[in-house]
């Protein structure tokens, strides 16, 4: 264990509060934190500490109006890639005063000697020009607009998270696993969480895990998130396959990130087919009632080929149109309430009485009025 804490520590050096003489990304009083939620603390996107990483922590509201707030400019733009964010709303902590200010007039500074976080370039911010002259003369970078900095993640977002993904399998995971096996409840299930920061919140409130430090509890939680939470899914060759960039053009969302509730929509189009992924069966039927309601797509039901979704129990891609849902459950999907498919009837049956369903649908007794009011 004291050895993986060394390895650990060193994976962080992308990531440190110390990179250059005494400058720290931590916040030095209390930090201003927007989220709602006892998650409030961490980073909805990787999980980190919002306090640690202040002075490159940024804030935005999602198109459905959702606050957000990150610990860094590149978590911004992987977020806004999945779900959309209003330009406007985006704030940046300016890293000499640390109030919040508006990104779009900001003077960034970037490649300065200061490690980046989540990424290899630090991105840092200031409201007055003179602070950050001031800055580049102590630690070296460059002026920049805030569209400079946010195209500047953008094209290294790739490049980033592949060396950083690189680190967490050699070194975090395994400390994550070792941290997990040994001091934490062991009935801990990654899939009932959205984001990786709820999952943290839930370990700290109802102490699902021992006491444990902000390194440790990053540890842990990158492994139940990134790698428990997939479980056998890799090597389920009968699981519902998902490229990584396909998004549910119901919700918008990146499908891959919740395999156990893919769902899948096929449409023959002349001698090929075409397929649309969905992050839960509700969304599938949203779509598959009225796909014109969601863009302008020329499908239409008689052009279907085939539909799957993947079954509670099993995690196999089952027929959709042979399954059994369990509705009214209280076990919620991405986007909340769902129909809860299963191949077997009996497995409906058991998980309905175990789960507070209310009753079990076939597909084709489904009424699009019912799916919707999943939402209320």
């Amino acid at each position: 264990m004291h050895k993986l804490l060394i390895i650990l520590s060193i994976f962080l050096i992308i990531t440190n509060t110390q990179a250059d003489g005494n400058f720290s990304k931590e916040a030095q009083k209390e930090p201003i934190l927007l989220q709602k939620g006892s998650e409030k603390q961490w980073c909805p996107v990787c999980g980190m500490s919002i306090k640690k990483y202040y002075k490159t922590s940024h804030t935005a509201k999602l198109e459905n109006g959702t606050q957000r707030q990150y610990c860094s400019l590149a978590c911004l733009v992987k977020d806004k890639e999945e779900y959309g964010i209003l330009e406007e709303s985006i704030q940046v902590v300016d890293a000499k005063t640390e109030k919040l200010i508006q990104a779009k007039n900001a003077f960034y500074v970037i490649d300065s000697r200061i490690k980046g976080t989540m990424s290899m370039v630090s991105k840092l911010a200031f409201q007055n020009k003179n602070d950050a002259q001031d800055f580049i003369k102590k630690y070296g970078g460059k002026l920049a607009t805030f569209e400079e900095a946010q195209k500047l993640a953008q094209e290294s977002m790739k490049n980033d998270l592949t060396k950083i993904k690189t680190k967490k399998i050699k070194k975090v995971y395994p400390m994550g696993k070792k941290i997990f096996e040994k001091l934490c409840n062991k009935d801990i299930d990654p899939t009932q969480y959205i984001e990786i920061n709820e999952l943290k919140a839930n370990i700290v409130q109802n102490g699902l895990c021992k006491t444990l430090d902000e390194e440790k509890l990053q540890a842990v939680a990158l492994y139940l998130w990134e790698v428990k939470r997939f479980g056998d899914l890799e090597t389920n060759e009968n699981r519902i396959k998902v490229e990584e960039k396909e998004k549910c053009p119901v919700c918008g969302m990146f499908v891959a990130k919740y395999p156990r509730w893919a769902a899948q929509i096929y449409y023959k189009h002349g001698d090929h087919e075409h397929r649309f992924s969905f992050d839960g069966v509700k969304d599938m039927f949203k779509f598959y009632f009225n796909p014109k309601k969601w863009g302008d797509y020329p499908v239409s039901k008689d052009l279907i080929s085939k539909i799957l979704v993947t079954d509670y129990y099993s995690q196999n891609a089952i027929d959709a149109t042979k399954a059994f849902y369990v509705i009214g459950s209280d076990v919620y999907g991405p986007m909340g309430h769902e129909l809860i498919p299963f191949l077997n009837e009996n497995d409906a049956k058991t998980f309905k009485k175990d789960h507070l369903g209310k009753k079990i649908v076939k597909f084709d007794t489904v009424k699009e009025s019912e799916i919707y009011k999943l939402d209320e």
